[in-house]
């Protein structure tokens, strides 16, 4: 099977999903100022999609997420990311995607959040491989030679079981896997450790697979990214902390100080414009991230989170720049 995988530059410099920031909003930002070589949607359950949609027969425009799933042309190549432990909506989810036109299909099983682990999907599959391939065959049977699937994991749950865990997802042929290079327990409280980053490459190997490999763990930067690179032998590496207040990121530009200001005050009305079903408050995490490092940054933030939708943002900001 051909896909835009195939085609794609080496090594592969991907934007990780986080939830909550890889919105429509701030992937239409990033889009605007340096796009990666891919884009990774947030999260959605595929779960929600198949009963909401199919179950509460509500239609798409009032389909909180079916809106997490609204992308722009400048995304492309882009890849809806779905979790669930049930290959059914695994299934009625990667369909959707082929429908609503990405480029591929990512199944999340990695994702420590215990809401997500008590549903059996996420981390949790790492301790069920059996039904992990069994999701893997439903989004691939469900989407055909149309998009191809993939999966984003850790390298083990409590300890690194790459050696048992990988081979089992490699059996099923996905297209890609993102290793984080941590195991659940681990969350985000140590560095993420490369080096297992590269057993995963050698493994991947030394059983002749043709799955792709991405790195994943607190690369910041696309220099680090392609140092990862080097060391571990990996197709790629997926970039997420890195790009927060940093949408020029990817194209490795240094943006002036209004240039900043002013792209805060657009991500803002986009955020309304597009994700009028998630609250503004989502927006203050970005605050600290864009508006810092300068004289007078901690007050700006001080207002700036006062602030209750766009209009008052760019209010704010407009008052600052007329000062500096």
């Amino acid at each position: 099977m051909h896909t835009f995988w195939n085609d794609i530059q080496r090594p592969i410099i991907a934007l990780a999903p986080m939830a909550d920031v890889t919105d429509p909003a701030f992937r239409r930002i990033i889009a605007n100022k340096g796009a990666p070589d891919v884009f990774w949607t947030e999260f959605v359950s595929a779960d929600g999609l198949y009963h909401t949609r199919e179950l509460q027969k509500l239609p798409d425009s009032k389909n909180p997420l079916m809106l997490d799933m609204v992308f722009d042309v400048s995304e492309h190549p882009i890849v809806l990311q779905i979790f669930s432990s049930n290959p059914d909506t695994i299934a009625y989810a990667s369909r959707l995607a082929v429908e609503r036109g990405f480029d591929g299909v990512d199944i999340n099983m990695g994702c420590p959040d215990r809401s997500v682990e008590k549903q059996g999907a996420g981390a949790a599959l790492m301790k069920d491989s059996v039904r992990a391939r069994e999701l893997i065959r439903a989004a691939k049977h469900a989407v055909g030679d149309n998009i191809p699937v993939s999966v984003k994991t850790r390298i083990g749950y409590n300890k690194n079981e790459l050696s048992t865990w990988l081979p089992e997802i490699l059996a099923e042929e996905p297209a890609l896997v993102t290793v984080h290079a941590r195991t659940r327990k681990e969350m985000s409280a140590v560095p993420a450790r490369w080096e297992h980053v590269r057993e995963a490459v050698s493994i991947r190997d030394s059983l002749h697979s043709p799955t792709l490999i991405l790195g994943n763990g607190d690369v910041l930067n696309v220099a680090e990214a392609h140092e990862r690179v080097k060391e571990t032998g990996a197709d790629g590496v997926m970039i997420g902390r890195g790009i927060f207040g940093d949408p020029w990121l990817f194209s490795e530009t240094t943006p002036t100080h209004s240039e900043r200001m002013l792209t805060l005050a657009e991500h803002c009305r986009l955020f309304e414009d597009l994700c009028a079903h998630k609250s503004f408050a989502v927006m203050k995490k970005h605050f600290k991230a864009y508006v810092r490092d300068f004289d007078g940054a901690a007050e700006l933030r001080a207002t700036l989170m006062e602030a209750n939708n766009a209009t008052e943002v760019a209010h704010i900001i407009e008052e600052h720049l007329k000062q500096v």
